[in-house]
């Protein structure tokens, strides 16, 4: 398996470029997948996302994703990295515009930043700290308190706080780097973070 054959997939609602670009600078070559039988020439996966969970997951299921996604991620057990909303589509469900079924790879669910109890403006948008409280080999060697970039008005509540490795406080707080096996993700944008978002980003690629 090329270790080097990065998939990022486009399903029609991710930061798509932003990405493939921080993946380069590592002197990685990514690609650019918008047909889900590519998931299987790949050694890893990024799963972006910006947007509504409800849109996002109806895009995965009309466009063949989730199966896909389940099978190299669950069975053959690629790595796989989900940024921002691809992190929240981890999980068993969202109240976002309704409830909505999530991939349900890592249980959980996605609420509101409002409804937890948060008074600041919503969305949160621009730098954050992250608080790591559980080590995992994606995160490793990040400081913490580092500052990180943001944009969300949901956040992800893991059902088995073993799987949170960092939390970021933001008027309530909340889990902002979840991990499982060979599954992660990351709240924040790790793509437009700076050397801190890079090195998550090589400690992913280099896993």
């Amino acid at each position: 398996m090329n270790k080097t054959n990065i998939a990022i997939i486009n399903y029609g609602m991710g930061n798509i470029r932003s990405v493939e670009n921080a993946i380069k600078k590592l002197n990685f070559q990514p690609k650019v997948i918008t047909n889900p039988e590519e998931l299987n020439e790949s050694s890893k996966i990024i799963l972006p996302g910006v947007g509504s969970f409800k849109a996002a997951m109806q895009l995965l299921d009309q466009r063949g994703w989730i199966s896909k996604i389940k099978n190299n991620v669950l069975e053959k057990k690629k790595p796989l990295l989900g940024i921002c909303l691809g992190m929240q589509l981890l999980a068993d469900k969202s109240e976002e515009n309704g409830i909505t079924e999530g991939l349900r790879i890592i249980p959980g669910e996605v609420k509101s930043l409002k409804n937890l109890g948060c008074k600041l403006k919503v969305p949160q948008i621009g730098w954050n700290s992250v608080r790591f409280i559980n080590k995992h080999k994606y995160f490793a060697e990040i400081k913490d308190d580092i500052d990180f970039y943001f944009v969300n008005s949901y956040v992800y509540l893991p059902a088995n706080k073993s799987n949170v490795i960092g939390v970021t406080s933001y008027g309530v707080n909340f889990c902002s780097a979840i991990a499982k096996d060979n599954i992660s993700g990351t709240q924040f944008h790790p793509e437009k973070s700076s050397k801190s978002g890079l090195k998550i980003l090589r400690n992913f690629l280099n896993a």
